[in-house]
């Protein structure tokens, strides 16, 4: 009796291990991909100083002599910034005025900060609004570590906006530091994870609740005018986040956004009543928003802040043009930095504004011309310093393009010392000097986006050529898990290969060499499947006809084939809310003819075993077969009915988002049953669950998804969902928050792998003795007495103890399949994203989709896993509690 338990203990476990090393295939295939094709850049912890200037020759023209000249002299001792989160930049562009007979745009953002536009018309020479364009992703954190490196973002680094971490390359806030400057701020709390202990004095207040419009900037306003009063300050920082949250809790066009912005005008107003001559005013958006208030991606609206510059002294030697001026956002940085006196920090590659170097009182054009040559080439010789220490620490920028660079800068350079030695006349020599430098600036920074982005195309083909072979593995062992004698195979060649792997690891530690965990991983994983595929070739797969070694789960092959096709195209990933009702609606049509065809909606069973839990009665058959397609018909109307719960993406503004949203799970249920009243459960071996249904469960799991208003896109995410239960915040906390969003956000793959196991379990369940004891009783007793033994004969989840080895090889295929249909999705984006990574779409489309099926991957993977383990507990529980109550029977 002990030896059929344990027997069947040790096949759960196998089944379990197995699993979970199938997803590990997977999970080593998605991270190799991901460190392949979303590129990190390293960051380097060098910092300037004014003791080493950042190349050779003297101080810059005009500094000589200047008292505290470092790099060059500084032109302001104050600076206020003041950062409007969300700022985009038409909500502070001038209203243009409109003709006779024309109706007026009326818009509740526009026109809000008259105060701009009424110092850009009386004071042209003292101020001057640029559009900003803020490079993506358009994160809040990825935006501050722009503004004060001047260094460019990462894509992949918008996972850390919610789990901040200290800078450590070279910024302005510790130039500003180590010159022993007063720098106060005040705002959003993502400052002081960001700078620990830089600030002499701050005023830190909660930044993560969106629905909060009104605390950080009442805050910041109760300690704004005392302290600029107070005089013990050199730079102030004020970050406002009313507007931020006004769009996503409103959108930009709500009145409340009117309301924002004519406080945001009130505090520059206020602001600009109380400078000096000598303090600088920044006002400045750190990113935009979307139509509906979001933002963290690429597009116009998103990217496109606002600048403002204005000082109680001249700055500019000309009126503003008629054309607008766009500057990269990081160009503030070097800008900034040298108009205060501080070196240049680092790793900038920006380019400085050279309009702010000229002499604004000065009436020689020539001087001018100099002085925003001086400080192109201070910033050039930073960004050429910056370049030959980040191609030696890193391989990753382009020879032929850098060498081309260099060789202008070197151009450059020398005309510029030639320009010093005679500083006289020569004015078209000068402009071209300043036209070489722009050019060698300008090129780096495309250099440097281009590199940045640059693929390994060897770490994302190993990837895909992993997760290719874990589907190809999930397609062949669920067809293999059916036949006796296969179970031996699953654990020996694994162990196997990862113990190789380990010794492999270990080779390597002891010798000294570096590898990536990520490449070690992968190696594990093909490590471990050579030999399983080879073990189960050799062991069981020869004795096999060919044929049975290469399942084809039949005509859904072709619904997913077309599934994988359509995550190649960008309009299909926009569309997906409504293609995948599509595809769920042909797969339950599909379920419903295979029945029908294969004579399962009315089987002879049904003639004596009511389904479904209903009662029987004489038309028992028609009444099952008409119940199995109105459940069907059900199914279909439901899934029609989910199509009206969604939230419409960017790309279509002409759809319109349901206001409100309902997952209609029921749909599930609806599934379970006709799978239940359509296929009786007489054969001998494993119950085997169709490929239909296992399709159609996970493409209701991307239903669901669509119909609770997500989208695959990082500004669709519902961060509401952190103060569910938390309506006062998180305090300093970002784990919890973190976990709502993703409860939230993946909570439909989650209760559907979960839930993947009742596809088998559910037939039994419905199974009712009862009613087959009254439909018994209608009948002849005699007959029933003649045979008493099918009275005995074990009925729903009970037959189950029969062969517990039929059980546990039945959930192995139906997760195997689970697993395949998920990964053939994830297969299918990441080769998209691969293929079309210079796709104008890419970062806006393709690799948030990727990133949202990577995810979904995983949390149904470990759901599964979950799902599976949790009956084969509840499976083991009752067989314990069954063999006691027989041991107590036979006593």
């Amino acid at each position: 009796m002990n030896s059929l338990p344990a027997t069947s203990r040790m096949q759960k476990i196998s089944v379990l291990l197995f699993l979970a090393w199938v997803s590990f295939l997977f999970y080593a295939g998605i991270a190799l991909f991901t460190s392949g094709f979303l590129l990190t850049r390293l960051e380097l912890t060098n910092h300037s100083s004014c003791e080493e200037p950042p190349g050779p020759g003297s101080l810059p023209w005009g500094s000589q002599g200047k008292p505290g000249a470092c790099w060059m002299a500084s032109r302001f001792s104050r600076l206020v910034l003041v950062l409007v989160d969300a700022l985009r930049f038409d909500f502070a562009q001038p209203q243009p005025s409109h003709g006779p007979g024309e109706p007026p745009v009326s818009l509740p953002f526009l026109g809000k900060l008259n105060s701009l536009q009424r110092i850009l018309e009386i004071q042209p020479h003292h101020a001057r609004l640029y559009q900003s364009k803020a490079d993506p992703p358009t994160t809040t954190m990825q935006r501050l570590k722009a503004l004060t490196t001047g260094s460019l973002p990462t894509f992949i680094d918008a996972g850390s906006n919610f789990a901040s971490y200290a800078i450590v390359e070279d910024n302005l806030i510790k130039q500003l530091t180590n010159a022993g400057r007063h720098v106060v701020f005040m705002g959003d709390d993502t400052w002081k994870d960001l700078f620990p202990g830089a600030f002499s004095q701050a005023f830190f207040f909660p930044s993560f609740n969106v629905r909060d419009l009104h605390t950080v900037d009442n805050g910041i306003l109760e300690h704004l005018y005392p302290t600029m009063d107070g005089g013990e300050w050199d730079v102030l920082i004020a970050h406002f986040l009313g507007v931020d949250h006004c769009g996503h809790k409103y959108g930009p066009h709500h009145p409340e956004m009117a309301k924002k912005l004519s406080q945001m005008d009130q505090v520059i107003q206020g602001l600009v009543e109380r400078l000096e001559n000598d303090t600088l005013l920044v006002v400045i958006g750190d990113h935009g928003m979307t139509i509906t208030g979001d933002h963290g991606g690429d597009s116009d609206l998103e990217i496109s802040a606002a600048l403002f510059l204005y000082s109680p002294k001249a700055l500019f030697p000309r009126v503003p043009p008629k054309e607008l001026e766009i500057v990269p956002q990081i160009s503030l940085v070097p800008t900034l930095a040298l108009l205060l006196g501080l070196p240049i920090p680092f790793g900038n590659i920006g380019e400085v504004m050279a309009e702010l170097f000229a002499e604004a009182e000065d009436s020689q054009p020539h001087s001018s011309a100099l002085a925003q040559a001086s400080a192109l080439h201070l910033n050039a010789q930073q960004v050429s310093r910056f370049l030959h220490t980040y191609s030696a620490a890193a391989q990753d920028l382009q020879v032929k393009e850098l060498h081309q660079l260099q060789n202008l800068f070197s151009k450059a350079s020398a005309d510029y010392q030639r320009l010093l030695q005679s500083p006289q006349g020569a004015e078209a020599a000068l402009q071209t000097v300043i036209t070489e430098l722009q050019q060698f600036l300008r090129g780096v920074r495309a250099m440097c986006i281009e590199s940045w982005a640059r693929f390994s195309l060897g770490r994302m083909a190993g990837g895909a050529a992993l997760m290719a072979a874990a589907c190809f593995l999930c397609l062949l062992v669920s067809q293999w898990a059916t036949y006796p004698g296969f179970h031996p195979l699953l654990l020996t060649p694994m162990a196997c290969g990862l113990a190789g792997t380990i010794v492999c690891a270990g080779l390597l530690a002891t010798t000294g060499l570096k590898l990536d965990p990520v490449v070690l991983g992968a190696m594990a994983a093909v490590g471990s499947l050579l030999p399983f595929l080879w073990k189960a070739w050799a062991g069981w797969g020869s004795k096999r006809p060919l044929a049975a070694l290469f399942p084809t789960p039949g005509p859904v092959l072709l619904f997913l084939l077309i599934r994988f096709a359509a995550f190649f195209s960008d309009s299909f990933v926009v569309a997906e809310a409504r293609a995948t009702p599509f595809l769920l609606g042909s797969l339950i049509l599909l379920l419903v003819a295979q029945l029908h065809w294969e004579g399962k909606l009315l089987p002879p069973k049904l003639l004596t075993i009511p389904r479904l839990c209903f009662s029987a009665s004489t038309g028992q058959s028609r009444h099952s077969g008409t119940h199995a397609l109105g459940l069907g018909v059900g199914l279909l109307l439901c899934i029609r009915l989910a199509g009206l719960f969604h939230r419409c993406p960017e790309e279509t503004p002409a759809c319109h988002s349901s206001p409100w949203l309902s997952p209609l799970a029921s749909m599930s249920f609806l599934l379970l049953h006709l799978l239940a009243a359509g296929i009786p459960i007489t054969t001998p071996g494993p119950f085997t669950v169709p490929w239909q249904a296992v399709s159609a469960w996970a493409l209701m799991a991307t239903q669901t998804f669509y119909s609770m208003g997500h989208q695959p896109v990082f500004p669709a995410i519902h961060w509401h969902a952190a103060f569910v239960g938390f309506p006062e915040g998180h305090g300093s906390s970002t784990w919890l928050p973190a976990l709502l969003v993703g409860a939230n956000t993946f909570a439909s793959h989650l209760l559907f792998a979960v839930g993947c196991p009742l596809l088998l379990l559910w037939p039994f369940l419905c199974e009712s003795q009862g009613a087959r004891k009254r439909w018994q009783h209608l009948g002849n007793e005699a007959e029933a007495r003649v045979r008493p033994e099918e009275e005995e004969e074990p009925r729903m989840e009970m037959r189950l103890r029969d062969a517990p080895h039929h059980f546990n090889a039945a959930l192995l295929q139906l997760g195997l399949k689970y697993l395949f249909v998920l990964g053939i999705q994830i297969l299918a984006c990441a080769l998209a994203a691969s293929i079309l990574r210079r796709h104008l779409m890419v970062w806006k489309v393709f690799a948030p989709k990727f990133i949202f099926e990577a995810m979904g991957f995983i949390v149904s993977s470990v759901g599964l896993f979950l799902g599976i383990a949790l009956v084969m507990r509840v499976d083991g529980a009752v067989s314990s509690w069954f063999r006691q109550l027989i041991l107590a029977q036979q006593r």
